[in-house]
């Protein structure tokens, strides 16, 4: 391995953990990424810091709380000006690329055509987050294309239209970077739309045959136990992530072939997880059509890989580890060290417990379903919200009232809220006091949280 790797980070849109292999799937859906976790790290317990696609996309390019960005919903441009992944990596000498959904281009009220409407127009340069080099993107992919057929625009703001299943044909547009790369050590992000649920159909598509090939799954206890749309959509779902691992093949045949493999870590993680619809059925939820926007493992859980350089051995990390580091872990690969200047830690330090003192919880902002706020531990899980306040139109709230209490040791397919069992009043002010340190840490201010 050199020292300065080329870095592929390989991303997926609403894919649980649990869809994979080397997280628990019986049925042979990830086999490529399978065989990967088994030369590099799997990290077991990786959940997302904000299950929305905008603000967790706009966290990965800043190494900022969707707070501190304004980014706190979808349809919010990333701020002209704040320092980016790419930016850092371009002036450390890194070759960008980036291929798929970008989302993080056009404004406006949600519900409502945006003020700069990019959806499915080019996206400026100015607009790209310090991407200067290869671009084959559109900003909102669902747009500019549906499961089998679309576009989206080069570096040129040209038009590339394409035919075929979406995940091949991205992956196409991928390949073709490795005719037109320098000698420069690249960065390289594939962000697939897949297995989102396509919005102008309202399903989830997997390629043909999804339903036949995968009609033998196992539900995941925590949907079988909850009412949802998985009987109709669950097969199709898995058939796209089959489709995700298939392609990740393709683009690592690729790195072998031009012998680029050894000096390439991977990265294979997903912006949040589904639950189907079964959740965020109470008084607080706005009514979104939901997928994800909770607090609960469905939401949160994702799977994320890292192979190449120092991560190896196969190895699997137990802590709880935020995807919110990965901008800066990615930097750390890079050689750049950025402080305190992004949230999260090097997950390098965490493989190699270089931390005595480091506390193994996550910390997520929850935003459009409820202005929300929760505290993951390995044996609990706590939520709170702001009564009265719309998530799609507040960030924050100086006050907030109990949400979800979870006892993960004997529910963990958070079923029982225990918010108001008086046997765990301990339990909940000690979460409640961890997670106002976060909030106060996160966003500056520390509220007040009742019963």
């Amino acid at each position: 391995m050199k020292k300065r790797p080329n870095i592929l980070f390989y991303f997926t849109d609403q894919q649980r953990a649990d869809t994979c292999g080397c997280f628990g799937q019986k049925l042979p859906v990830t086999p490529n990424l399978d065989r990967l976790a088994g030369e590099g790290i799997r990290f077991v317990n990786a959940f997302s810091p904000q299950p929305v696609c905008g603000p967790c996309r706009a966290i990965f390019q800043t190494g900022r709380y969707a707070t501190e960005t304004g980014c706190f919903r979808n349809q919010v441009m990333l701020p002209l000006g704040i320092p980016t992944l790419a930016g850092y990596l371009e002036e450390a000498g890194y070759e960008t690329a980036y291929i798929g959904k970008w989302h993080l281009a056009s404004d406006g009220e949600l519900g409502k055509p945006p003020v700069e409407d990019y959806r499915e127009k080019p996206v400026p340069q100015n607009r790209r987050g310090g991407y200067t080099g290869f671009w084959r993107a559109a900003d909102v992919l669902e747009y500019t294309s549906d499961s089998r057929s679309g576009f989206v625009f080069n570096e040129r703001n040209e038009k590339i239209s394409f035919q075929g299943y979406r995940v091949d044909c991205i992956t196409d547009l991928a390949l073709d970077f490795f005719d037109e790369r320098s000698d420069k050590p690249f960065f390289m992000t594939v962000s697939h739309i897949e297995p989102h649920h396509q919005n102008n159909h309202g399903h989830y598509e997997g390629p043909d045959g999804s339903k036949e090939r995968f009609a033998d799954y196992e539900l995941p206890k925590d949907l079988k136990a909850l009412e949802g749309d998985y009987r109709e959509e669950y097969p199709d779902y898995l058939g796209a992530c089959a489709s995700l691992d298939k392609n990740l093949g393709r683009l690592i045949d690729e790195l072998k072939k031009r012998g680029l493999y050894e000096d390439t870590i991977i990265i294979f993680a997903s912006d949040h997880g589904s639950h189907f619809h079964t959740r965020n059925r109470d008084k607080h939820f706005c009514g979104c059509d939901d997928y994800k926007r909770s607090c609960h493992d469905a939401s949160l859980r994702v799977p994320l890989v890292i192979a190449g350089g120092q991560y190896q051995g196969g190895r699997a990390v137990e802590e709880l580890v935020s995807t919110e580091s990965l901008p800066k872990t990615i930097l750390a690969m890079a050689g750049v060290d950025v402080g305190d200047q992004m949230i999260g830690e090097n997950l390098l330090d965490v493989v190699e417990k270089k931390n005595a003192d480091r506390r193994n919880e996550v910390f997520v902002q929850i935003s459009e379903s409820r202005v929300g706020r929760a505290i993951r531990t390995p044996e609990y899980l706590y939520s709170v919200y702001a009564p009265g306040l719309d998530g799609r139109e507040e960030a924050s709230s100086p006050v907030y009232a109990d949400d979800f209490l979870y006892d993960l040791r004997k529910d963990p397919e958070e079923l029982h809220n225990l918010t108001d069992d008086r046997q765990y009043d301990a339990v909940k002010q000690s979460l409640r006091e961890r997670l106002l340190d976060w909030i106060e840490k996160a966003e500056g201010n520390r509220p007040v949280i009742t019963g």
